[in-house]
């Protein structure tokens, strides 16, 4: 693939071999414009920064070479690895986000990002379930991308990973909600940041996190039965 190169600062110098690659980082820029967004990503001051952009006309620029490691994921962790910057690609989606209007991704970005994620899934062998958001990673203190973000068409190009249950599945039977359980299944499913045995003021971010990707029309931070079940199902897949 061919990109239009905008090169950032904010790197670590040294290069990383590709399979050291194990994730995508998908995250939306959560500013008011393409600009704002590349010129903080550019900035020494800031010191942030992505591998790839894609506007919202779907254009992709690169920042970072992809053997450099981006900083863009912070401190973050996932099932058994730390920091994931280290491991990962991030890509960034042009979107206003929840501070400052928080926009519908449009097709025609999304359906570069899917060519995008499947020629980086090939180039080095990337597992689907390794496609990320940032609230996946960091789910303490990040939102993106989001509820809006597709991850039901994602899951579908086999770009990671979604519930796939229909309606009838979540509604038919009553399951008795077990707070540790679900916690352990979110664990299964490789969620950091909590104790599956204690509760904690950090719980319902955790709790929105899984939302915002798997149950999109009901983040209240809350286990409901239709969250629970989700969890019980997806926890079955590792």
């Amino acid at each position: 693939m061919k990109f239009k190169l905008i090169k950032s600062p904010n790197y670590t110098k040294k290069s990383r071999n590709n399979d050291l690659i194990k994730f995508i980082i998908l995250h939306y820029t959560g500013m008011q414009s393409k600009r704002a967004s590349i010129k903080r990503l550019c900035s020494k001051k800031h010191k942030v920064s992505c591998h790839y952009l894609i506007d919202r006309k779907g254009k992709i620029i690169q920042l970072v070479n992809d053997n450099k490691i981006a900083w863009h994921a912070g401190k973050s962790r996932w099932k058994k690895f730390i920091n994931l910057n280290k491991f990962s690609i991030g890509i960034e989606l042009v979107n206003k986000g929840h501070i400052f209007g928080y926009q519908n991704f449009t097709s025609v970005q999304i359906k570069k990002l899917i060519l995008l994620c499947k020629y980086l899934r090939k180039k080095y062998n990337i597992h689907s379930s390794n496609i990320l958001g940032h609230s996946d990673i960091a789910p303490k203190r990040k939102k993106d991308p989001g509820e809006k973000f597709p991850w039901d068409l994602m899951d579908r190009k086999k770009l990671g990973l979604f519930s796939n249950l229909n309606k009838e599945n979540l509604i038919t039977k009553k399951t008795k909600i077990n707070r540790n359980k679900f916690f352990h299944n979110l664990s299964k499913i490789g969620y950091k940041y909590f104790s599956i045995k204690k509760s904690s003021k950090n719980d319902s971010h955790i709790i929105r996190a899984f939302q915002r990707r798997f149950f999109q029309k009901g983040v209240t931070g809350k286990i409901d039965q239709k969250t629970f079940k989700i969890s019980h199902y997806l926890a079955g897949k590792f």
